[in-house]
């Protein structure tokens, strides 16, 4: 049976196995010229590096998915970068292998062998490998990083210019420059691109034009100006125009670029009052042939909802009863959001009677409590508050026909929030006034409770 045993030649620590009376040294070098490592033709050992990089600078800035498995300290896990192999020809990183002796440990940790010799040899062939594998990815991606650079610059230079067909031709072009190197996007800041994209947006833009800006925009760090800047009345009427006319991916990006600028300082809310924004939203969020807009519309009405000076015009559009007919099929995180946006709404005169109005409020939010989140059980479970104490002899009977009264007692014995506890024994309370007391208890059994 072949065995193996370490080898030393010059100082540096290479496989030997031993089989049929020939001792066949395998080195490293040699593996990877021949492909076993995945080498490049003509040994990358041997590939000259003009500068001397930092190998641990190098592993921290390059996120490779795969890496060779012979690269990774068994301990650790990790790329090594000061190999040391044992007595048993097994490698590992110094200062894990190191710290293995520390604990009093004399086994090799990878074979459980007891160690003749606890001295470590520096694997000089293997840290040359690692070392000239990851400078030629290093290198490979600083060049590129290099490239995308100028090929942006070229790009802004050429929007500068172009009208048409060739001024769309470089948005798109840029837009995919943009979306896969994140260089790209520190480039079009550092020259400016955000204030030159930004001025082509404005009353007369085509929405050939717009989709392509917006894209980009979107995907870019935005400083306070440049927010101020794309706040203009004009640019917000186009993103809106686009919100409701453009393709699927259009109206996203519309929809994520106006939620940014709302974290703006100097955001005012008269922006956003506008009844083609919010009816766009509504048609996004319900446009079930294009599930990948609910989670952004759902998330720029939350924000709007922050406003109240145009939670009214949410109401007065129907949202209420269009959101309360979407939530069975909302996903969990879209679902939290729907319900914070409902719970909002509750606050107002109209927003509790919309609710009221709409037959399947209490049902739906019956089917949620102690269903997916505390969040949304709080949630739920104050939107029921109001509609119940907005027409207790209408509302309670519905909600405990409904199963109200088990889930209650639910969430009472729950472990969670005391308030919500409380605010559940305060329904529970409300919702008994229509029953004698043996009727109530027999709507309280758990049997009744809708899942």
């Amino acid at each position: 049976m072949p065995m193996f045993q370490p080898s030393k030649r010059d100082g540096v620590v290479v496989a030997a196995f031993d089989g049929s009376g020939d001792g066949q040294v395998l080195d490293l070098d040699t593996a990877v010229k021949d492909g076993v490592l995945g080498g490049v033709g003509g040994g990358v050992i041997g590939a000259a590096v003009g500068e001397k990089l930092d190998l641990k600078k190098m592993i921290e800035e390059l996120d490779l998915p795969e890496i060779p498995s012979v690269f990774i300290c068994p301990i650790s896990l990790e790329p090594m970068q000061d190999p040391v192999t044992l007595c048993t020809g097994q490698t590992y990183e110094r200062s894990n292998i190191l710290k293995w002796f520390n604990l009093g440990h004399y086994t090799c940790p990878t074979t459980m062998q007891e160690l003749w010799d606890d001295s470590v040899t520096p694997n000089r062939t293997l840290y040359h490998l690692i070392y000239t594998w990851f400078s030629q990815k290093y290198l490979l991606m600083k060049k590129r990083s290099e490239d995308v650079q100028g090929r942006v610059s070229e790009l802004l230079q050429t929007l500068k210019k172009a009208k048409g067909q060739a001024r769309i031709q470089a948005l798109k072009e840029l837009k995919q420059v943009v979306a896969a190197h994140a260089t790209a996007m520190k480039t079009v800041v550092d020259e400016g691109g955000v204030s030159l994209i930004s001025s082509l947006l404005g009353p007369f833009t085509s929405h050939a034009v717009g989709s392509e800006a917006i894209a980009i925009l979107v995907n870019l760090e935005l400083d306070s100006e440049s927010k101020t800047n794309l706040m203009q009345p004009t640019k917000i009427s186009l993103m809106v125009d686009m919100l409701n006319e453009g393709s699927v991916e259009t109206k996203i990006n519309c929809t994520r670029l106006i939620e940014k600028l709302m974290d703006e300082k100097e955001f005012r809310a008269e922006s956003i009052s506008s009844h083609r924004l919010l009816v766009g939203l509504m048609r996004l969020v319900k446009d079930k042939r294009h599930t990948n807009g609910i989670m952004p519309g759902l998330s720029l009405l939350r924000s709007i909802c922050l406003h109240k000076q145009v939670m009214g015009l949410i109401v007065s559009i129907g949202a209420v009863s269009q959101l309360v007919e979407l939530l069975p099929a909302l996903e969990p995180d879209c679902l939290e959001s729907a319900l914070f946006i409902l719970d909002m709404l509750s606050s107002l005169p109209e927003g509790k009677a919309a609710l009221k109005d709409c037959g399947n409020t209490i049902p739906n939010m019956v089917r949620l409590l102690m269903r997916i989140s505390e969040s949304c059980t709080q949630y739920a479970l104050s939107i029921l508050w109001s509609v119940c104490k907005l027409a207790p002899e209408e509302c309670s009977s519905v909600a405990v026909e409904a199963g109200l009264a088990a889930k209650l007692l639910l969430v009472i014995q729950s472990g969670c929030n005391p308030l919500l506890k409380q605010k559940s024994s305060e329904l529970l309370k409300l919702c008994s006034l229509n029953y004698t007391d043996t009727i109530f208890i027999s709507k309280c059994k758990l049997t009744r409770t809708i899942l």
